[in-house]
């Protein structure tokens, strides 16, 4: 087996990661899976795709029915051209109208241990006079709207609003810096910003107004800065155009939806690259509401019976499509938490799981890092036997740290399951993964799920042999992928590329950015970035296979890896490692992680440099920042780095 890239087709490298066994879904959850046979799943789009497609979107009131499920033209996607409905109808409405209008929509928790619940009825009712408000002071169908706003119920409410008015929001991230919030606002041509006035992040209030004032501070297109204000007395207005959040709720609460077509943009999120400008990547009322809540549905198995906690937040696309639109559409109850995940004290997240019985969980990678650096002996004061499954998605997950979690999260399948998924801002919702009544294979995110048709392929789009590494491809598109690049189609249309194949004809694919590699069962490891990936003395090698042995020494909780200019190998590899509890730097520490590299994968892989830090640098969506690492080490720009955490 071997690994080839775009970049250097014809230099492969024996593999470094040997296979790991596979894992069986344990029956508990498999017998009660939505889907219980995925191949038939999957064979069922593989028969006649619009058909699957139309077959969902059934489940969703229209106010007009589509003429036409979908068109391709290898570039641009359109799905239920013709139809109308509008997202808020089908996330709140027909839930409030029915009746389920006393189920909780909302558990949210503060970090301060404060509590409040809302029901599907009093979401409805509060969206509809914010929407009432915002209709006030100009916000129509088409504006575009920015919210910087904490995880709460607020933020959530101004989301719908925007939508239920056929106004385009952009959520940023509250925390990110003025410049970056300039940007986005610039970019959009916001009318109106929504903002908290405080979020709270481990017991310490975070300012958000200041950092407004100044990325509006010479805006003169935002007409209206709205503050929620959460300090009391509230807050005091520096400009005319500033007013209270409170003053929009000051309106009736029957406000009817706009009747939107399928394809109309319902937001845009900013996503960050390595150079150049943040992209606007837009999503649509029809495809996205669809797409989300069938994965929802069917990958997450979430239904009304569940509780759901999300651990992402309104910022991200997970957020958006697992925190808001997914579970509002399917009429779930979500558990929602602002603040850090292990404050304030580092069995919080346990703590909640048996307060409040959740069955299924999505988080990330990095917090099962984190939960494993801090040790199983927290989890254990817990009984956390409710969790049925906890998916992860954001960053390759270590085969080790999928075994900590299976383990001591879920039992060792006695209660629950760990299973991994692998999507994108770009993609809206899961793409590949394992789902919950399918076999787990530590290392591989897992199958292409309904809807997706993915592959590995090597630089003149030829699909590789098992094995065999190259970029990861999507070659057809999905309902809940994204449309275009806001105010930059030419940037879009790069992400699709156009291959020939042996007889001479042509097809269009996606390409991801990420370099894969899949087995003879179709299940595919995401290996990271192509630009993540290491070339040392010719040999190719993904930074997820390094980081993976590293984290599986026993005192390693995290580790990313970069290469570094060297004379003889062209790069070498340099290290970077947090500790798990109880372990510290010394010497004999660091020679005994260099050696269990060189053990496990052979001295081609084995890092010339190791460096202990105390944290990685990550994106607030936790991913880690090698290229900021990289940028550090060589004294370089590190392009935009306004999703860096502090």
């Amino acid at each position: 087996m071997s690994y080839a890239t775009e970049t250097s087709p014809d230099t492969n490298l024996s593999t470094l990661l040997s296979e790991f066994p596979e894992y069986p879904s344990p029956r508990v959850v498999a017998d009660a899976a939505h889907v219980g046979d995925w191949r038939a799943e999957i064979g069922r789009y593989g028969a006649d795709p619009d058909a699957f497609w139309a077959k969902e979107a059934e489940n969703f009131t229209w106010m007009k029915r589509w003429e036409t499920v979908s068109s391709f033209d290898g570039v641009n996607h359109r799905w239920f051209e013709g139809g109308r409905t509008n997202v808020t109808v089908n996330a709140l409405d027909r839930h409030a109208e029915s009746a389920n209008a006393n189920r909780l929509a909302y558990i949210w928790l503060g970090e301060d241990g404060s509590e409040r619940m809302i029901t599907y009825g009093q979401l409805h009712r509060l969206v509809g006079r914010l929407a009432n408000g915002l209709k006030s002071i100009g916000v129509t169908r088409g504006d575009r709207v920015i919210i910087y706003m904490p995880l709460t119920i607020e933020g959530i409410a101004s989301m719908l609003a925007c939508a239920r008015l056929g106004a385009i929001h952009s959520v940023v991230y509250a925390g990110l810096g003025h410049a970056a919030l300039r940007d986005r606002i610039a970019d959009a041509q916001a009318k109106v910003v929504i903002a908290g006035d405080i979020g709270f992040r481990r017991g310490k209030a975070v300012p958000l107004k200041s950092i407004v004032d100044e990325a509006v501070a010479d805006l003169p297109f935002v007409e209206k800065v709205v503050f929620s204000s959460r300090r009391k007395p509230s807050v005091e207005f520096t400009s005319f155009r500033e007013m209270d959040f409170d003053e929009l709720l000051k309106f009736p609460p029957d406000c009817p939806a706009e009747e939107m077509e399928a394809e109309d943009p319902l937001f845009i999120l900013y996503t960050s690259g390595t150079t150049g400008t943040p992209k606007g990547v837009v999503h649509v009322h029809g495809g996205y509401m669809v797409g989300t809540a069938y994965h929802l549905r069917t990958f997450f198995d979430v239904s009304e019976r569940d509780v759901f906690w999300c651990t992402s937040d309104i910022g991200w696309i997970v957020g958006h499509s697992y925190i808001v639109y997914g579970p509002l559409c399917a009429g779930v109850t979500t558990l929602i938490r602002e603040g850090a995940i292990d404050f304030p004290h580092t069995g919080i997240v346990w703590e909640m799981v048996e307060k409040y019985n959740v069955t299924k969980m999505f988080t990330a990678p990095t917090a099962l890092r984190m939960y494993m650096k801090l040790g199983a002996d927290i989890p254990a004061k817990y009984d956390i036997s409710s969790l049925r499954v906890i998916a992860c998605a954001g960053e390759p997950l270590n085969p080790e740290a999928w075994r900590w979690a299976q383990t001591h999260l879920a039992g060792d399948g006695k209660w629950g399951y760990v299973i991994d998924n692998w999507w994108q801002t770009e993609l809206g919702a899961p793409t590949i993964a394992t789902p919950p009544s399918f076999p787990m294979r530590p290392g591989k995110a897992g199958i292409a799920l309904p809807g997706v048709e993915a592959d590995v392929i090597d630089a003149e789009g030829r699909s590789t042999a098992p094995g065999v590494g190259g970029r990861l491809v999507l070659k057809r598109p999905f309902p809940h992928m994204m449309r275009t690049v806001w105010n930059d189609q030419p940037r879009y249309a790069k992400m699709w590329q156009t291959f020939e194949n042996p007889d001479g004809t042509t097809w269009s694919g996606y390409v991801s950015g990420d370099v894969a590699v899949k087995d003879a069962d179709g299940y595919i490891g995401v290996l990271g970035r192509a630009d993540d990936v290491l070339n040392v003395a010719g040999h190719r090698i993904g930074t997820a296979d390094v980081e993976s042995t590293l984290v599986s020494h026993p005192s390693v909780a995290e580790a990313a890896v970069i290469g570094i200019p060297d004379a003889i190998k062209g790069e070498a590899i340099k290290a970077f490692v947090v500790l798990r509890v109880g372990s510290s730097p010394s010497d004999s520490l660091l020679a005994s992680v260099i050696e269990h590299v060189r053990r496990e994968l052979g001295p081609i892989a084995t890092p010339s440099a190791v460096e202990f830090l105390n944290a990685l640098p990550k994106t607030r969506s936790g991913k880690i920042m090698r290229r900021f690492l990289k940028a550090r080490e060589m004294g370089i720009d590190p392009g935009d780095v306004s999703t860096l955490d502090e």
